[in-house]
């Protein structure tokens, strides 16, 4: 199985992350994840808070590790 060392893993991270950070994290340009919020069709669902998008933590995890089954 392949390991791969994610800066998810870190302690003390937050529960969300802007769109920006989670993009990068993903290896994807903000504006994907923000097509995926509009036309809801993503892998993963932001939450809105003030009208701007965050992204759980725990969704990013999870959708990394699917990636690395892949």
């Amino acid at each position: 199985m392949h390991m791969v060392h994610s800066p998810l893993r870190s302690p003390g991270l937050p529960e969300i992350l802007p769109t920006d950070e989670a993009a990068a994290l993903l290896n994807r340009k903000p504006q994907t994840l923000r097509k995926w919020a509009c036309l809801e069709n993503g892998p993963i669902r932001p939450i809105r808070i003030n009208g701007r998008l965050a992204w759980r933590v725990k969704d990013l995890q999870a959708l990394l590790v699917e990636g690395d089954r892949s």
